[in-house]
């Protein structure tokens, strides 16, 4: 026979489907496992946020009120908008940025750090909740609860920034620096010292810690510092709406000190505080030297102006101006006031904003609106007798040249006070104050986070187990692939006290073998009443075969075809059978264990003509139940099989006992098996519960009937009680040396 009477069975739509009884099943057998996986990550979740350094969070509030009236033009900058918004914003980015930050790096000296020494992991816990040094760790580098160094001063030469200098208590107010493990020299407390050839000097305001524990020491790069301050710190203006700004600015910090974020907190407004005036006292003094420019400029102006008034009316015997030159010349003073205004308003604008810009835009728009109506009013002059346009231009240079030289004096006036008395538009509303609880570890999220990452992991590992795991679960899914199955023999728990692993020197994995046999120790067993079907079941099948002799075999090694052969041997035996248990896998069987004998002196010696039948046969407790061992481990196990003296040994076999079961080697490993299976007439397939799919013994069959031995059912092992019903294919492949 060259082909499997019992075709691969063929993928179906339901085989790609996904069995959610199974699922579920899959679930409630490893409920045990998920539960302790999620303990498990629960624990670690506790012990993580039991460890883990506090974060805390302090806040601060400051107030950027409306811009101090310091400019020429007052309170005319309402006329070109509300620049609160805009303000604001600008404060925001002038709070964090680095001239701000820089100054407070330095006023705080964020960038020196002192580090204890703490022990791996627990440390900083233990330090935290006030553990002191115990007796047994004197002299040891930690820092316990209790143990401070307070640094008076630390400056050290460019290339020893970023570098760790290790400080080590001596006692006595007394210590030794190192870097990088060498000895750099000792110092005593409260006295500055220069070491390293002066590129390190260091005084220690205060050190209280028992000898031998150890401070770091590290100056980090002030760029890093103020970078790192700016990651920490964060800005918000509170209230406000799309078009208004309240201009309250909340400030908060973060760090794992909290004295450290009330000193950084309250430096950061202090600091803003202090530019804020020095800008705004700076804004005051150049909008105060361009008008002391103007002003002598002005008084020529009037002066030449006055002048030619008088001679004008000198030269004209004096001129009555009527009321309608009275008016235009007040009409001119009152634009040229403004036109003035303007100017001195884009200057300042010059300053900061380009001609694009929307204020920009709106001043000249209003300064062309007054220059054209300066125009028209020239107009009108124009129509007025000749002697009366003069007098009237004239006057009009002289009262709005008066008019503007007296205003920028008064501004003059104005501005020396304000700069006098600059107080800027800051006000520090709220101090700092940093909450008493930690921000961060949120241990309840995190505990409740693990448990359910441990919960989902645990979950995910027994689905994706049970995917790849497609053993067969049922007898069922062994008789829809053509087998029919004559036992199911379920898993013993006695079966497990007598299997002990054994690994020989060269064997890369060991082996569980049987030292004991099951029918004789617990014959009540539920394992042994199955096999006592399997016996009847085999005395009708066996009636109509060739001989009487068994093959068992299986697809993979480590399916129970041992248990199955010598536990069957014993039962028959009990039956007052005659029965003869060959152990035919030359390279590993391992039969004679469960008979308390050798493996040397067995089938082997027989083959290879080395011992007799009478000298390799060996009898048992059992009455009736004899059997043969493998021998020493032949270089050639399929040869010598294949020797005619291995059938001249079956046939004796068969004539002196009723029964000869033949423990085989599995088919997918090794060709034994077939070798043997073609001189039997009954060859039964042992398959493992969730260990070998349906697809595995279609294979196992297809081989041994390629082989001319044909398959007569097989024995389901090892059976469990499970949830879990569903089954698919998959494909295996073994070695076996």
């Amino acid at each position: 026979m060259t082909e499997s009477s019992h075709p691969l069975p063929s993928s179906t739509p339901a085989d790609d489907e996904v069995d959610l009884g199974r699922l579920v099943g899959l679930l409630l057998d490893h409920k045990w496992l998920i539960l302790a996986v999620t303990l498990l990550f629960a624990l670690g979740g506790i012990v993580y946020a039991t460890l883990a350094t506090p974060i805390y969070r302090g806040d601060a509030l400051v107030q950027v009120e409306r811009r101090s009236n310091v400019s020429p033009l007052g309170d005319m900058g309402e006329m070109f908008g509300d620049e609160g918004d805009s303000r604001t914003a600008a404060e925001v980015q002038i709070l964090t940025s680095r001239m701000v930050l820089g100054q407070v790096v330095d006023r705080v000296g964020l960038d020196t750090q002192v580090v204890p020494h703490d022990l791996p992991l627990i440390g900083g816990a233990l330090r935290r909740r006030g553990m002191e040094r115990p007796g047994f760790r004197q002299g040891k580098p930690e820092v316990w609860a209790g143990e401070t160094l307070e640094l008076g001063r630390l400056q050290l030469a460019e290339p020893l920034r970023g570098r760790q200098l290790t400080l080590e208590a001596l006692g006595e107010e007394r210590y030794v620096l190192r870097l990088d493990g060498e000895r750099l020299g000792t110092g005593d407390v409260g006295k500055t010292v220069s070491l390293a050839g002066g590129d390190i000097e260091l005084r220690i305001a205060a050190l209280t810690a028992a000898p031998g524990a150890e401070f770091t020491l590290l100056q980090r790069p002030r760029a890093g510092t103020v970078q790192s301050l700016q990651g920490r710190l964060s800005v918000n203006e509170l209230g406000g709406g799309r078009k208004a700004s309240t201009g309250m600015l909340q400030l908060e910090l973060t760090g794992k000190e909290r004295e450290e974020i009330r000193r950084v907190l309250d430096a950061v407004a202090e600091t803003f505080l202090t530019q804020n005036v020095e800008r705004q006292s700076a804004e005051a003094q150049k909008s105060l030297e361009f008008l002391r420019e103007q002003a002598p400029e002005l008084r020529a102006q009037l002066s030449e102006a006055e002048e030619k008034l008088n001679e004008y009316r000198v030269e004209m015997d004096s001129v009555d101006l009527s009321s309608e030159s009275q008016a235009a010349i007040e009409q001119f003073i009152n634009l040229e006031q403004q036109l003035n205004e303007l100017e001195f308003k884009e200057a300042e604008l010059a300053q900061r904003f380009t001609p694009r810009h929307p204020q920009y835009k709106t001043l000249q728009r209003k300064k062309r609106q007054l220059q054209q109506e300066r125009d028209e009013l020239n107009e009108r002059v124009n129509q007025l007798p000749a002697e009366q346009q003069e007098v009237v231009r004239l006057t009009r240079d002289v009262e709005v040249t008066q008019s503007i030289y007296v205003n920028v004096l008064n501004k003059i006036q104005e501005l020396e006070v304000a700069r006098a008395g600059t107080v800027g538009n800051v006000r520090i509303i709220d101090k700092a104050l940093v909450g008493t609880s930690p921000i961060e570890p949120k241990k309840k999220l995190i505990v409740v986070l693990a448990t359910l990452l441990g919960g989902m992991l645990a979950v995910g590992l027994v689905l994706v187990r049970g995917m790849f795991n497609r053993g067969v679960e049922s007898p069922e899914q062994i008789e829809d692939i053509g087998l029919p199955v004559y036992a199911t023999v379920p898993l013993s728990d006695e079966q497990h006290k007598l299997t002990r692993r054994i690994k020989h020197r060269r064997e890369r994995h060991g082996q569980n073998v049987m030292t004991g046999i099951l029918a004789k120790r617990a014959p009540a067993d539920t394992s042994i009443e199955a096999l006592r079907g399997l016996r009847t079941s085999l005395h009708f099948a066996m009636m109509e075969a060739a001989n009487n002799r068994l093959a068992i075999t299986g697809p993979s090694p480590g399916v129970g075809k041992s248990f199955v052969s010598v536990n069957l041997g014993a039962v028959c035996a009990q039956a007052e059978q005659k029965v003869l248990i060959v152990d035919a896998d030359m390279r590993k069987g391992h039969i004679h264990h469960a008979f308390g004998g050798k493996s040397g002196a067995g089938l082997s010696e027989l083959l290879s003509g080395k011992a007799a039948l009478e000298e390799v046969l060996r009898s048992t407790e059992q009455e009736g139940l004899s059997y043969v061992a493998r021998g020493s481990a032949p270089p050639n196990p399929s040869e010598l099989l294949m020797h005619e003296n291995f059938s001249a040994f079956l046939e004796q076999a068969s004539q002196r006992f009723d029964l000869v079961i033949i423990d085989t080697p599995p088919i997918l490993a090794v060709t034994d098996a077939a070798i043997v299976g073609k001189q039997c007439g009954t060859c039964l397939m042992v398959a493992r519960f969730q260990k070998n799919p349906a697809k595995e013994l279609t294979i196992a069959e297809r081989r041994l009937e390629t082989a001319g031995v044909p398959v007569k059912g097989a024995i389901l092992n090892a059976m469990e009680r499970k949830a879990a019903t569903a089954y698919g294919y998959g494909y295996y492949s073994y070695s076996y040396k």
